[in-house]
């Protein structure tokens, strides 16, 4: 049974990495239009941020595999950490939003990586 477990978890992340895949990224214009039209809680926005960096996430969730949780839980985890930065960046402050928010996702994969091994 473990090992249909494996395989569906496998499937379901080739799956999603597949679906990611096809969502065009954003210029640098509409990055500044949609977290201009975030930080006042518009959700269209919101999603198209998200969306548009799944990818992202996913490439930083790859350099901690390995490290005592399934690729999907830390891709997981750093979409909650990509979710913090579009809450938190200032489009004003002239950075680009994946530079500012490469750290949030960072952050939120190793503290679930820090939690994790202590519950071992």
């Amino acid at each position: 049974m473990a090992n249909t477990n494996r395989y569906d978890d496998e499937n379901v992340l080739s799956i999603y990495l597949k679906e990611i895949n096809k969502i065009p990224l954003l210029t640098r214009e509409e990055e500044d239009d949609y977290a201009r039209r975030a930080a006042k809680g518009e959700k269209v926005a919101i999603d198209a941020l998200v969306n548009s960096n799944l990818r992202f996430v996913v490439n930083v969730a790859k350099k901690y595999q390995n490290q005592g949780m399934p690729l999907s839980d830390l891709i997981n985890e750093g979409n909650i950490g990509l979710m913090n930065a579009i809450e938190r960046y200032d489009v004003d402050k002239g950075y680009h939003f994946i530079s500012y928010a490469v750290w949030w996702i960072r952050q939120a994969i190793l503290k679930a990586i820090c939690e994790k091994s202590r519950m071992i």
